[in-house]
């Protein structure tokens, strides 16, 4: 099995929720069959750089090498084996005529086991420089390269992190959701989301592979 998950901007700003992420993939790690990617964006970490005047897309790549790192460090603290990479490094995806590609070579000679995480970077070629993708297209385009069995997006209320919410609905579909389900649920970088993927919390990401706390979104 092979399972993508979002960090979206709010979340990663979040410690609380970073930490309940943590304990969760400490679990999943015993699962041998199950190979996770984690793809996380930058976080308000950006904006805190630009305060001591960098532009915003230096900041933004500076923030997301950062990040990478730091949640390396976080998650081997709960004991969790992860390999953090910025795609850019090695041309593992590259950018050019706006089109993204991946290099299937590079990614099938990573560790099977450890936990990947990877960052939105790539290298642009047309302009020879790291570029930051947004991360609605980035974790489409790593879904099907990767052929994942589900893409998993994180509730953006903090209530759904405590409290078990058993009139949860078991599928929705993006045309007909409700607005305010939208506005309470949907991560705000995610919000032009329109592909199938699972709403799920960090508090039960470690009962993975049943999916049965999970809502489908398609």
């Amino acid at each position: 099995m092979r399972y993508i998950a979002v960090l979206d901007h709010d979340h990663l700003d979040n410690g609380i929720f970073l930490t309940s992420f943590a304990r969760s993939l400490s679990e999943l790690q015993k699962n041998k069959n199950l190979r996770l990617i984690i793809v996380h964006t930058d976080s308000a970490y950006t904006d805190r750089v630009m305060q001591i005047g960098v532009m915003r897309d230096e900041a933004t790549i500076r923030s997301m090498k950062d990040l990478n790192k730091r949640l390396v460090a976080l998650f081997a603290d709960e004991g969790v084996s992860v390999i953090g990479l910025n795609p850019y490094k090695k041309n593992f995806i590259t950018l050019k005529d706006g089109k993204l590609s991946m290099d299937h070579t590079f990614f099938e000679g990573l560790p099977n086991r450890p936990v990947l995480l990877i960052s939105s970077l790539v290298q642009n070629l047309d302009n020879k420089e790291v570029e930051a993708i947004d991360l609605v297209n980035m974790i489409t385009f790593l879904q099907k390269e990767l052929s994942a069995d589900e893409l998993f997006i994180f509730s953006k209320s903090d209530e759904a992190e405590i409290f078990t919410q058993a009139d949860m609905p078991d599928i929705l579909s993006w045309q007909k959701m409700p607005s305010s389900f939208r506005q309470k649920e949907i991560p705000d970088d995610l919000s032009n989301l329109n592909h199938r993927v699972r709403l799920a919390t960090a508090r039960d990401f470690n009962q993975l592979p049943s999916l049965d706390n999970t809502i489908l979104i398609e």
